[in-house]
């Protein structure tokens, strides 16, 4: 049971958020924050860090989380935006609309190493902390479900591209595709390596 972020809870601290993301690396699709205030004595033996909870049981925790927390908030920043402003900020602007969007709801914020700043309230960026504290864990799992299920609606629409398997990392696969099919625009990243090869191609075929 992830337990941490009980050594912040104190006389002024009743609520804590949790804040992390899903999508930081892949190479299509946009990056999703959520942030998450759960009650201060929610016991939960199975919430975990979304990477190592199988499919299946990310899509029972989530709504497990949404039914049992005091607030939460999910965000996304398309690949056009963190095109414009790179990824780490994109990430940190979605995070930052989270709470926002719970503003007055949390005493104390803790991220998954990610520091953020003019939040009102102190933010405590915790190291590994989706794999140490439950609400970090539960902002994953939302913002990982959240993800996968906008990449499996682009995968029904263009299913040459396999991203309901990769989910728009680049795998072997997914990189074949772009060999093959090219670039998505507004979906593909174009200022990621991988890909930034491909859109130059397409403009000077054309």
């Amino acid at each position: 049971m992830l337990e941490k972020e009980r050594e912040y809870y104190s006389d002024t601290v009743h609520f804590i958020a949790g804040v992390d993301e899903a999508g930081r690396g892949p190479l299509a699709g946009p990056v999703v924050a959520a942030a998450v205030v759960l009650p201060p004595d929610f016991v939960s033996e199975d919430i975990n860090d979304s990477k190592q909870l199988s499919e299946k049981k990310r899509e029972a925790l989530y709504d497990l989380i949404i039914e049992n927390a005091v607030a939460y908030s999910i965000n996304s920043a398309s690949a056009d935006e963190i095109d414009e402003i790179n990824i780490y900020e994109a990430t940190k602007r979605c995070m930052t609309k989270c709470l926002k969007d719970i503003e007055g709801k949390y005493d104390l914020v803790i991220t998954d190493a990610m520091p953020l700043k003019n939040i009102g309230v102190q933010v405590i960026p915790v190291v590994k902390g989706d794999a140490q504290c439950l609400n970090i864990a539960a902002a994953s799992i939302l913002a990982k479900v959240t993800r996968d299920r906008w990449l499996k609606e682009l995968d029904a629409k263009y299913p040459e591209y396999g991203f309901a398997k990769h989910k728009g990392y680049g795998t072997k696969a997914h990189l074949e595709a772009l060999e093959k099919y090219g670039p998505i625009e507004h979906v593909h990243r174009k200022t990621f390596g991988p890909v930034k090869r491909y859109f130059f191609i397409q403009e000077t075929l054309f």
